[in-house]
């Protein structure tokens, strides 16, 4: 009977290790933010990627199309770069991405392009995504709505309300 329980016992976790429904977590990033967090984003249309929020050097650039740039120094709070972080380990910024769509038969112009760069436990990623093939990825879909989040806590920084206003556009 005991020889029996014990094949059965290996049988169950024979096949529940070979279950295709395990999903194995794969985010390595730390849970709480760690002391060497940073990153940099630079957006903007094609190779015009001139707007930039970058707290390795604390610093925003704004683009003022016609005027050139203007930069300002600037720092996040510790809580927003703690919510930052988690918004980042939420999609695991630091895993593996998809950014270039499968259908590239479709272009467009002008297309909002980003560069990003990442430090977290000494491991620096980079990443690039771009709307020139019409579609995006799940994953820079997240990376746009990260992007659109910290914007809108820099935007509320007296730093970056004291810059000047954008003149003109792009075709």
């Amino acid at each position: 009977m005991g020889r029996l329980c014990s094949l059965l016992f290996v049988l169950l976790l024979i096949i529940t290790g070979c279950s295709k429904d395990v999903k194995i977590n794969t985010n390595t990033m730390p849970q709480s933010l760690p002391a060497d967090f940073d990153f940099m984003v630079s957006f903007g249309y094609g190779e015009v990627t001139k707007n930039e929020i970058n707290t390795y050097q604390d610093t925003v650039v704004k683009d003022l199309v016609i005027n050139g740039t203007a930069t300002a120094n600037m720092t996040f709070t510790v809580d927003e770069m703690r919510i930052i972080y988690e918004k980042m380990r939420e999609i695991n910024i630091m895993g593996t991405k998809d950014l270039v769509p499968t259908n590239q038969n479709c272009g467009k112009k002008p297309f909002s392009k980003d560069r990003w760069k990442i430090s977290v436990n000494g491991v620096t990623k980079e990443l690039t995504w771009s709307e020139e093939y019409c579609d995006v990825t799940s994953d820079a879909q997240e990376l746009l709505e990260l992007r659109t989040f910290i914007q809108d806590i820099v935007a509320d920084k007296d730093a970056y309300k004291e810059l000047p206003q954008a003149e003109g556009g792009y075709d």
